[in-house]
């Protein structure tokens, strides 16, 4: 929420060519506790003041010689890094409050002032301006949380990977189609996917000797996404040795809990004939 103390201390531009009518504004504000007002009979110097001192409320009068209202509005546009326009216009011309509304303008004061609707709207406009200043913040300060955990969750994810590689005699990950994004070590073999060698012939790498019920196990477990530890998973050589691996693996999920796809290392644990 925002206290009174955070209204009263906004910082406010009046801007009139009319020097009754900017002391008139003054003294209201002034009487009602506003403590940083600034004023300007020069309404060219509008934009140049705002850029400098991005103001919480702007009282624009309409009819100004040289350049009107509706022209400052226009040119306050132009400032790409404000896109909320904290106008809140002065007009003698019933007519004008919808063009005025229309151009950007926030809200409007009818003149003959009327003090008490004067005040009334000011302090409700800052009141709404300085919300929308704290929600422009918050999603700042959140946004760049999110680019720090995220950061944060790239670094852990590749110390993680670097560990499992080094511990493990293969890796591998896959997208959430099942593609193989990183693979080390016989894993392609061990599922039962052909894959093409290095060499110029590019033939087929044989995928005798896995166990066939162990792999389809293992090859149901990933289509149900579940996790597994320690599986023992093995094959015969042509020399007539066996290879036995434990192998462990785990979907994998973003931030949202949705399912982007899977992991798994694994060990050999012995060579026999």
């Amino acid at each position: 929420m925002i206290t009174e103390s955070e209204i009263l201390n906004a910082s406010i531009l009046i801007v009139d060519d009319q020097e009754s009518n900017v002391t008139l504004l003054e003294q209201l504000l002034s009487d009602a506790g506003y403590t940083c007002v600034t004023s300007t009979m020069k309404p060219e110097e509008v934009c140049a003041l705002h850029r400098k001192n991005v103001y919480d409320l702007i009282l624009l009068d309409l009819q100004m010689p040289g350049m009107d209202g509706f022209q400052v509005m226009a040119g306050l546009k132009t400032n790409a890094a404000e896109a909320y326009l904290p106008v809140l216009v002065i007009t003698a011309q019933p007519g004008h409050k919808l063009r005025a509304l229309q151009a950007g303008a926030k809200d409007f004061i009818s003149k003959p002032f009327d003090l008490v609707e004067v005040k009334m709207r000011i302090h409700n406009m800052l009141e709404v301006r300085l919300l929308y200043k704290k929600l422009e913040n918050y999603s700042k300060e959140l946004e760049q949380t999110v680019q720090e955990r995220t950061a944060e969750l790239r670094e852990s994810e590749a110390r993680y990977r670097s560990l499992t590689e080094l511990a493990s005699d293969w890796y591998w990950e896959q997208d959430e189609n099942g593609n193989f994004t990183k693979v080390s070590g016989p894993v392609l073999e061990m599922l039962g996917i052909q894959v093409d060698t290095l060499a110029d012939d590019t033939r087929s790498v044989p995928l005798t000797g896995w166990d066939e019920n162990e792999r389809k196990f293992l090859q149901a477990t990933i289509a149900a996404r579940q996790p597994f530890l320690d599986l023992v998973f093995s094959r015969v050589k042509a020399d007539g040795s066996k290879q036995t691996f434990r192998v462990s693996g785990e979907p994998m999920f973003n931030q949202s809990a949705r399912y982007i796809g899977y992991r798994g290392i694994g060990v050999e644990q012995s060579a026999s004939q």
